[in-house]
């Protein structure tokens, strides 16, 4: 359910293409929501035979035809249906919390290493998250309502990656400095 009403939440903003859903998901929203092609696209369906977006043809020129999706006025109230509810608690599932867990069979340069994967792609993660907030950095950035909340998910992303590689960092050291041993 929530990955429909993000979809919403993004064709409430403007219309889009599948293409453009996924763009969106890979810059704006993958530090806070995940959604592969087929995911995005099997929603659109969804979304559509529920009457919560509709579809219009925009004839290409010299290519396919594109197909946007617009949300409905239905779609609107089960936006707003499902912002003014009750947060979720998310479930949390990391796998690499779970090796953590039960890394304790692994020699310290095993573990190490595992330490230092994570690591890598977690500042990987954060420096695309900061070339994002440098290409939406503009004067303007904080003119609405829906920009600023737009840019403190950001924020919020940044930090959770700041505050996984300061804790990273205390792993790896309590590692090689024997903390279990």
């Amino acid at each position: 359910m929530t990955l429909s009403r993000v979809i919403l939440g993004f064709l409430a903003v403007h219309p889009m293409t599948g293409y453009d859903l996924m763009r969106a998901f890979a810059t704006s929203a993958a530090y806070f929501w995940h959604a592969d092609k087929a995911q995005i696209y099997r929603t659109l369906a969804k979304l559509v035979a529920e009457g919560l977006a509709e579809i219009e043809i925009v004839p290409g020129t010299d290519a396919p035809d594109r197909v946007v999706h617009h949300i409905t006025t239905h779609g609107r109230t089960a936006l707003r249906t499902w912002l003014l509810a009750p947060p979720e608690r998310p479930a949390p599932r990391d796998p690499f919390i779970a090796r953590v867990f039960f890394a304790g069979e692994l020699e310290d340069d095993e573990i190490i290493a595992m330490i230092d994967a994570r690591t890598a792609d977690a500042e990987a993660a954060r420096d695309a998250l900061s070339a994002v907030r440098a290409v939406t950095a503009h004067p303007d950035a904080g003119a609405d309502r829906s920009s600023w909340l737009r840019s403190m998910t950001l924020d919020q992303g940044l930090r959770e990656h700041e505050e996984h590689l300061r804790w990273l960092g205390a792993l790896r050291s309590g590692i090689r400095e024997g903390a279990s041993a």
